[in-house]
């Protein structure tokens, strides 16, 4: 089947829509998304039950509080740190190039960490709320408690997370002092972005070859592996801002705000559908054909970037420093031929095999029924054999054509 090209549109939700490329605000206090008072079922809401029921404790560190302690609860490796020292953070009087925010991350959760911080920061991934954010007061307690803070909103909501709850990776020009320059404007990256394009406010350790990038100070340098020129790397977990490790969140944080932003999409369309279907007497739960448009529209931009379609070529090859790569891909559920869409190629492009591993996420899963069968048949009919194999001898539930991959 041909490629089919969708555009985006900026229309209100109740109208179908070709497309996410441009973006609204989604409507928090909807009924069907309820953002604010809605169970969750996070990483971090999780731990809090368990350090509410003593099922585990935190541990305090004079140096680094509770870093430490939540990350390993949560299952983040220090393998995973990058350093972004542009003050583009609610902690921005405490960050500059010395002193700079450390982020750590896996698949469901991000944890920043700020020298002489009072709070730890986490952004969790609810399976059906989408970015949910918390803070640690960093203050030796006898019962630490995470806080819910919605506030982050306001820079957490916008277009740049396509109007959901979501994250980004911003690439700023800055002045010394880690100050965004504004009349320099900026870039959101992702896997599309030209290497070029990428990192301004950071620092990364890695080499690139001849692929110039914007991070590691005011005057961009590439090919770095040692960052003590900048930095006092045993003020950190890690002496390291991975290269690899950058690429991956990027990747992944455009990947969560589509799966949420589709999510929503369709979970609002539905209750819609029902609402007319009941008001003409028709059977609940019977899908009308421009709600099923607006649906499968909404999923075909989540399609396109799950199978890497736009992605940005590699000219040289990408090497990191901290081990992540080795890490991240040790973790994928493998195939019987060893074959794991966790596997990195980094030297024409950033994965060996071209669909998202987050196709294994709770996120994925999370999404209504509607938006998965249609993202599986149109992956069975798009995906390269290779990731149709793949993904028939690792991915549960799915559809019954697709033990024909086998």
């Amino acid at each position: 089947m041909p490629r089919r090209k969708l555009l985006g549109l900026l229309i209100p939700a109740g109208i179908a829509v070709a497309g996410l490329s441009s973006s609204f605000m989604m409507p928090l206090n909807d009924p069907a998304i309820d953002y604010a008072r809605a169970p969750l079922d996070d990483a971090v809401a999780r731990l809090q039950k368990r350090l509410d029921k003593g099922e585990t404790r935190l541990r305090y560190e004079d140096e680094f509080g509770y870093l430490r302690s939540t990350l390993r609860e949560l299952g983040v490796s220090t393998a995973s740190q990058i350093l972004v020292f542009s003050k583009t953070s609610f902690q921005a009087p405490r960050i500059a190039p010395r002193t700079p925010r450390a982020l750590y991350f896996n698949d469901s959760v991000a944890v920043g960490f700020v020298r002489t911080g009072d709070l730890l920061e986490f952004a969790a991934l609810d399976p059906k709320q989408g970015i949910v954010f918390y803070t640690l007061d960093q203050g030796r307690a006898a019962k630490p408690r995470f806080e819910r803070r919605d506030d982050c909103l306001q820079c957490h909501q916008s277009g740049a997370t396509m109007g959901i709850p979501g994250l980004m990776v911003r690439s700023v020009t800055t002045d010394a002092a880690g100050n965004p320059i504004l009349s320099a404007g900026g870039f959101i990256t992702d896997h599309r972005s030209p290497i070029a394009e990428r990192w301004g406010g950071w620092y990364v350790t890695g080499t690139s070859g001849t692929q110039t990038h914007r991070g590691n100070g005011a005057e961009p340098t590439s090919n770095v592996t040692d960052l003590k020129p900048w930095i006092d790397t045993g003020a950190y977990l890690s002496p390291h801002s991975d290269i690899v490790a950058l690429m991956t969140l990027e990747h992944q944080t455009r990947m969560d705000n589509l799966m949420i932003r589709v999510g929503w999409e369709a979970r609002i369309a539905m209750m819609e559908n029902d609402t007319l279907n009941k008001s003409v007497g028709e059977p609940e739960g019977q899908i009308r054909p421009a709600i099923q448009h607006r649906i499968e529209a909404a999923s075909e931009d989540l399609l396109q970037y799950m199978l890497f379609r736009d992605e940005a070529k590699l000219t040289a090859p990408i090497t990191g420093t901290s081990g992540f790569a080795e890490e991240f891909s040790k973790q994928g559920p493998r195939d019987s031929k060893g074959r794991s869409l966790r596997d990195f190629d980094l030297q024409t492009r950033m994965f060996k095999y071209p669909c998202s591993y987050m196709i294994y996420s709770e996120a994925f899963d999370g999404m209504p029924a509607v938006v998965k069968d249609h993202l599986y048949r149109r992956l069975w009919e798009e995906a390269d054999p290779t990731v149709r194999q793949i993904i028939a001898e690792t991915k549960k539930g799915l559809p019954a054509y697709w033990s024909q991959a086998r």
